[in-house]
């Protein structure tokens, strides 16, 4: 036998029923005592909630109760309190798994770099419900568009019953639900929400700006726009919203340069050729067309034009050293405001090679000069195909950007005379006002020998680094002891030493050498086959790192009596460790031991992150 309702909850169903299918007495809930309209709120689905937020603002509630303004105003305040409670609930449980919310930009200092970044949190949450329904009706309404039977209006695709019954609607008979059965309704109710849309290049059409007439986005990102239809309602619905856009994204887009232009030309505002884009991002598209010659000016124009650009990121955009070159010089010349550049998974070696005439004196006392990079803190040139020559010359660019903080090089072949050609800037650019901290040198074929002056020369630094990412180059054990120099010496905050090959013998040094306080936040020592000795090297530094938050030890081939040994350090700490990652470490599954690990929580959540048993019949190996 069922839990028999109470009263309570009945009178609360009811009263939902009345305030979803019609609203004669809505104003009369908030004669209620306060209690049970706090308890009613917390019940509703969110097309009566809806009703009820909208009638507060009509205000008939609490009118007695209020002696002065001021104390009027305070209620007001805490019911809309109330009401944003009851909007999170729901958020929270209809994507229990989290969504992408609404973005804002700011600048945040994240290991100690500067860094333009789009936060994804208003606080409100009645427009995070409806950005985030409007988004799941339009993702529907693009899978019908999609269908090759499909001829019509999107306004008119008509939503499933999991849509409609999600924001409260139950049954199909009441004539209510028809307003709600087509995309365009939901558009039109809820679109004054919106902020930030992703749209599928079926949706990417004229009518959609009918549709969306009543928002105000800052946030769009555009996927697959192909054809000229779809650059057409695009560039429509950019001409719309240009006033308050802030974040435009296009992935898998593939557009002429023609194209381009006219994309770039619907984002000028009143006419004049200045836009307010913050955030521009062009991921695994074509920028140049089938033309490498065809060099999109519209779009150089458009980066020389923003001076509220704050970050760009072209990605996997097969761009040639031309056009990278000259993106490198537009921004330059234009004395750009930008603080994130990212140039990435491109073939673009040789792309400096022409500039020496600008960089024809690579010395500190360039920093100053007027065509310069000043604002620029992080730079990604991560996976170019840059060669020891490009390292030297991109050593005489970095020059002309006198506050650079971040720099990505990894998986270019740049070697150990690249890295050497590099060390000079990486000496020079600590001493300045705003130091370079965080580097990451991933895949770029370097050495031991090559690593090991690397290492001796940021010991030096006056001031230490942050964050240095050595990963995925095959250094071998030797590079251990210099390591544990570089550990005790620098102070460095965060380090990546994933996959180079330490081996057992390597952890062995580095425990060895550990002693005294080791300033280490965070270390991914991950994929180094260390067996034993990785656990002992762990268990070693969390005792001696008493900042430590995150370990990430993951495919080192422990066995299983790792756990003894790094239960009885977690014993003995008094650190912040919050996790400590062993995925991949499978036979320590097999040890019975395990259950020693329980008592290690922070925050409700296990530290110690343990790998999931193996099919039966599956080999085991290290590799993720």
């Amino acid at each position: 036998m069922g839990e028999i309702p109470s009263l309570l909850s009945l009178c609360a169903n009811t009263i939902r029923t009345e305030i979803i299918y019609g609203d004669r007495y809505l104003q009369n809930i908030f004669e209620l005592p306060s209690d049970l309209v706090d308890y009613l709120m917390m019940q509703l689905p969110a097309v009566a909630l809806q009703k009820l937020h909208e009638a507060l603002s009509f205000k008939h509630y609490d009118r007695s109760e209020f002696v002065t303004d001021s104390v009027k105003d305070s209620k007001k305040r805490g019911r809309c309190a109330d009401f944003n409670t009851a909007w999170k609930k729901l958020v929270m449980s209809r994507w229990p798994e989290g969504i992408e919310i609404e973005p804002f930009n700011c600048m945040t200092k994240q290991d100690g770099v500067e860094r333009y970044e789009l936060t994804f949190n208003s606080g409100d949450w009645q427009q995070i419900y409806w950005e985030a329904h409007l988004q799941n009706c339009l993702d529907e309404a693009a899978e019908t568009a999609l269908l090759p039977s499909f001829d019509g209006c999107i306004g008119e695709i008509t939503m499933s019953d999991t849509i409609v019954k999600s924001i409260g609607y139950i049954g199909t008979m009441h004539h209510t639900i028809g307003h709600y059965s087509k995309l365009s309704s939901h558009c039109q109710q809820f679109g004054c929400y919106a902020r930030f849309l992703r749209l599928q290049n079926v949706t990417c059409v004229t009518e959609i700006c009918e549709l969306l007439s009543n928002s105000k986005l800052q946030g769009l990102v555009f996927r697959r726009v192909n054809s000229k239809s779809h650059v057409d309602g695009a560039c429509k619905l950019l001409k719309q919203n240009s006033e308050t856009l802030l974040c435009l994204e296009f992935i898998h887009c593939r557009m002429s340069p023609t194209s381009w232009v006219d994309i770039c030309d619907s984002l000028y505002t009143k006419g004049i050729p200045r836009h307010g884009i913050r955030y521009l991002s062009i991921k695994s598209s074509s920028i140049l067309g089938s033309n490498p010659a065809s060099i999109p000016i519209g779009l150089l124009s458009f980066l020389s034009s923003g001076r509220s650009l704050c970050s760009l990121n072209f990605c996997d955009n097969r761009l040639d050293p031309g056009f990278a070159k000259m993106i490198f010089d537009t921004l330059i010349d234009s004395s750009s405001n930008l603080s994130n550049l990212e140039i990435s998974d491109s073939n673009i070696a040789g792309w400096l090679s022409k500039a020496h005439w600008r960089f024809s004196s690579c010395s500190k006392s360039n920093l100053g000069t007027d065509k310069s990079l000043k604002s620029l803190h992080v730079l990604n040139l991560r996976g170019n195909n840059l060669c020891e020559d490009d390292a030297e010359d991109l050593t005489c660019a970095l020059i002309h950007m006198p506050n650079l903080q971040s720099l990505d090089i990894s998986d270019n072949p740049i070697g150990d005379d690249g890295i050497r050609s590099l060390i000079p800037y990486f000496i020079e650019a600590s001493d300045r006002a705003s130091p370079l901290v965080d580097i990451k040198i991933e895949n770029c074929n370097l050495s031991c020998i090559g690593v090991i002056q690397l290492l001796k020369s940021l010991s030096t630094l006056r001031k230490s680094l942050n964050t240095l990412s050595i990963a995925d180059n095959d250094l071998g054990s030797h590079v251990a002891v210099p390591l544990a120099d570089f550990l005790a010496t620098s102070h460095v905050r965060v380090l990546n030493i994933e996959d180079i090959g330490l081996g057992p013998s390597g952890f062995l040094e580095l425990e060895k050498e550990i002693s005294g306080h080791i300033d280490l936040v965070s270390i991914n020592v991950s994929k180094n086959r260390g067996g034993i000795e990785s656990a002992n090297f762990v268990s070693k530094l969390i005792l001696h790192a008493p900042e430590l938050v995150q370990v990430n030890a993951g495919f080192n081939f422990m066995p299983a009596e790792s756990l003894v040994v790094i239960s009885a350090a977690l014993k003995l700490s008094k650190g912040k460790l919050k996790r400590l990652d062993l995925t991949g470490n499978i036979r320590c599954c097999e040890s019975t031991d395990v259950s020693m690990l329980a008592e290690f929580y922070f925050h409700g959540k296990p530290i110690v992150i343990l790998p999931s048993l193996p099919a039966l019949d599956a080999p085991y190996d290290d590799d993720p």
